[in-house]
């Protein structure tokens, strides 16, 4: 196994099922991680808990849960799991997505190849019913410099796949509270910081979206909140002020649209 740790937060509106396709994914890479840190973000499920209960049993060296006792968001419970991970190298996995076999064998090679690499992501494959069906695919920028130009109009990494290093994470402040772009946020920080990043040119994580998904991201309340959010990465200086007003211009747009049509955007336009 290598010296790595997987970083995941569970909720109570996660979806058992989709959980255990994920750990499956998980025990299936051809480079297992020795430590899965799996940050409980306040109650959960009796079918969840059972859930946890029976990996832990079946993988007692392997799973490290950490409880909070109230809903925190994703953001501070990844605050709080990133402080938990006992290795350096520490990967992102999205709880209701799965992991393709060789995910973690080609991030590790870019790591150990590049010993000054803080950042490595991939693209992502999209599916709604099984990962045999892809319908979208969101490709990011490759290099630091492309990606350094995007993520000032856009994420320039896909957030459940990257693999990044502690030290540099708790560097640049690690994650905080920032409502739909604890990731944007961080990304902002980190490249400021003098992160060095990279994005593997294939897809390494199949991820799940559908009609929840596109509903969550419409309607002026999502506005307001990404906007909120997007003013926070406005004060670190890394944006500039009209590179902020284009990016809620764009947003406001994709959000008050009809949710069908807001899926066809994010499937073959935003994520195509």
């Amino acid at each position: 196994m290598a010296a790595l740790s997987v970083l995941m937060s569970v909720y109570i509106k996660e979806k058992t099922a989709y959980v255990e396709e994920c750990f499956k994914s998980l025990l299936r890479q051809t480079e297992k991680a020795d430590e899965w840190v799996v940050v409980e973000d306040g109650p959960l499920t009796e079918e969840m808990y059972g859930l946890l209960d029976q990996y832990q049993r079946d993988n007692p060296s392997l799973i490290k849960r950490v409880p909070l006792k109230k809903n925190q968001g994703l953001g501070l419970a990844l605050r709080a799991g990133v402080v938990e991970c006992r290795n350096e190298l520490i990967a992102r996995m999205d709880t209701d997505d799965i992991a393709r076999e060789d995910r973690f064998e080609k991030q590790l090679d870019f790591f150990y190849k590049n010993p000054h690499l803080d950042i490595c992501g991939s693209n992502i494959d999209e599916f709604e019913e099984t990962p045999k069906t892809i319908v979208a695919r969101r490709n990011v920028p490759s290099s630091h410099e492309d990606i350094v130009k995007y993520q000032k109009k856009r994420d320039a990494f896909n957030h459940m796949t990257v693999m990044y290093k502690k030290q540099a994470v708790l560097k640049a402040g690690n994650y905080e509270f920032c409502p739909l772009m604890e990731d944007t946020y961080l990304w902002a920080k980190m490249i400021m910081n003098g992160a060095q990043c990279v994005n593997i040119e294939e897809p390494l994580v199949y991820v799940r979206i559908g009609h929840e998904m596109f509903e969550r991201r419409g309607g002026w309340s999502y506005v307001k909140k990404y906007k909120a959010g997007k003013k926070q990465v406005l004060k670190t200086g890394f944006i500039s002020r009209w590179d902020y007003l284009y990016t809620i211009f764009v947003q406001f747009v994709v959000a008050l649209i009809p949710g069908k049509i807001r899926g066809f955007v994010f499937k073959k336009i935003l994520h195509g």
